[in-house]
């Protein structure tokens, strides 16, 4: 028998308090139906944890975390935070301490939802852990310093092992899908740096001669996500090109509502984080996107069951992914930002419902 799959939630801020208690109940439903059996851990982290702890990241929360198989993190609004030591910024923090180097950042159309092309089912992996990004790219201290009041200068960290676990997790990808992976980069520019990171997924290549490999340069690669995302299956990236990259990617499919993620390692822990904001603009009004975080949330079930051999928690995922369907195809259980009239609770009956049905 399959034992019980440990997932912690992690509501994050703001639309947060709204959306993943909301993913949480969708997938509780899921699992009723198919008897996969779930030990839900919720632990504080975020404003309330620093209301309520003295902290953004409570002592005990990591430790707590490596003892379960993955957790669902709601948004972030650390821009909010007040400017005091203990208002950090957790989900870096997660991503390097778990050693979370892949952002799986998938975008697909919907029918009669916005969407500026049809037919899009594009993966874009964003390398996660090193890059400009100076909150997780040097191991002590900020890749981002002032010499001088009058200049900042911002350290960009490529390394062949980052780049290779990344191509790894992409190349993986592209073999169960339709086999094209395209990398992007700007090594005319960055010739050490992106050539570097273009050399380690050739040498990954190597072991994938069933899928086909291109290259563009990243600013090219924009405009054809605007104009021709119908040709892109995955893209494998490092990390602030994959931040935009997969921002110009939500765009063209609705907005960043219908932008989930999945944060994946080496081992066997996952972390489910829709890579959206808090919005703290619309937090309460009843008419946040729940999409991106059931789908972020659908994503984990799916790679637990497959990582696990847990049947039960793949049969999860495909239930939640029919139920969205079903969901987005009626205005009336759509929100206002990809032309519904419904609300979020209207959303999540309505997913629950057609599992019920399908079941």
């Amino acid at each position: 028998m399959v034992r019980a799959l440990k997932v912690g939630i992690l509501n994050g801020d703001d639309i947060g308090l709204e959306i993943v208690p909301a993913s949480v109940r969708i997938a509780c439903a899921a699992a009723e139906i198919t008897k996969q059996a779930i030990e839900w851990t919720e632990l504080p982290l975020g404003r309330l944890a620093l209301d309520s702890h003295g902290t953004t990241m409570p002592k005990g929360t990591l430790e707590a975390l490596s003892t379960l198989d993955g957790w669902i993190l709601g948004p972030i609004g650390h821009r909010e935070y007040p400017k005091v030591p203990e208002a950090i910024n957790p989900h870096p923090i997660l991503r390097k301490h778990f050693d979370l180097f892949a952002n799986v950042r998938p975008t697909r159309s919907y029918p009669d939802i916005g969407c500026l092309h049809d037919n899009v089912d594009l993966i874009i992996v964003r390398e996660n852990n090193e890059g400009f990004q100076p909150d997780r790219n040097v191991y002590m201290g900020s890749g981002e310093f002032r010499p001088n009041p009058d200049m900042t200068i911002s350290v960009r960290v490529i390394s062949m092992e980052g780049s290779r676990k990344v191509a790894r997790a992409a190349f993986e990808l592209a073999r169960v899908r339709r086999k094209r992976l395209t990398l992007a980069h700007k090594n005319t520019v960055f010739k050490l740096g992106c050539g570097m990171f273009v050399d380690a997924c050739y040498e990954i290549a190597q072991d994938y001669p069933d899928v086909i490999v291109d290259e563009m340069m990243v600013d090219a690669m924009g405009m054809r996500l605007v104009r021709n995302p119908q040709d892109v299956d995955v893209v494998v990236t490092t990390n602030m090109f994959g931040d935009i990259l997969s921002d110009v990617a939500a765009g063209i499919v609705g907005g960043l509502g219908m932008a989930p993620g999945l944060c994946i390692g080496r081992g066997s822990i996952a972390m489910a984080q829709a890579t959206h904001g808090s919005a703290p603009d619309i937090a309460g009004k009843g008419i946040a996107n729940p999409y991106a975080m059931i789908e972020s949330t659908r994503m984990l079930f799916d790679w637990l069951g497959h990582k696990h051999e847990a049947a039960a928690a793949v049969e999860m995922s495909s239930l939640m992914r029919l139920g969205l369907d079903t969901a987005l195809a009626n205005p009336a259980t759509r929100t206002p930002d990809i032309r519904g009239s419904g609300t979020p609770a209207d959303m999540e009956h309505a997913i629950i419902e057609a599992m019920g049905q399908a079941a």
